[in-house]
């Protein structure tokens, strides 16, 4: 794990920051009023967003699974990074928002079917604390498709 500034940031890193910071004023959060966006990277390099959807049921959608579903629905799921941004309704974080449990293993399998650890940028909503990590970071002894000896090779666009 490693702190950063967003001056430090590499210009891809700061485009999609900015994305999902953009999109974040999107989110649906009627419940908890918590807004999140993201920004997913291609191994190709384009960006696909996403935010958070809550509905009264429970069965909320994230943005970090809502951006690679974006992006899968693009026909896309070879990934090199996320950035990930959050605020409250009334509130800015005072430090970055990590991905839940569900979150984590989506993109602990999205890594196996990219073939990479994938890089993680974590910010406060006014991007003055930056975390960038890695999904085998936040989720060590992960257990995947590739842990269960599945061939997830055509799966790989």
């Amino acid at each position: 794990m490693k702190y950063t500034k967003y001056e430090e940031l590499s210009k891809q890193q700061k485009k999609m920051l900015d994305a999902a910071a953009g999109v974040m004023e999107n989110a649906y959060s009627p419940y908890f009023k918590f807004f999140v966006g993201a920004a997913i990277l291609t191994q190709d390099g384009e960006i696909f967003v996403g935010t958070n959807f809550e509905e009264a049921a429970g069965s909320s959608i994230c943005a970090e699974r809502a951006a690679i579903l974006s992006a899968n629905s693009n026909g896309k799921r070879m990934y090199r990074s996320i950035a990930i941004i959050a605020r409250g309704e009334n509130y800015d974080t005072t430090e970055p928002t990590g991905p839940c449990g569900s979150c984590r293993q989506m993109l602990y399998e999205e890594s196996q079917v990219s073939g990479r650890d994938l890089e993680i940028i974590l910010s406060t909503t006014n991007k003055d604390k930056i975390i960038i990590t890695s999904i085998n970071k936040l989720l060590p002894y992960a257990y995947g498709p590739l842990d269960m000896g599945i061939d997830i090779s055509k799966y790989r666009k």
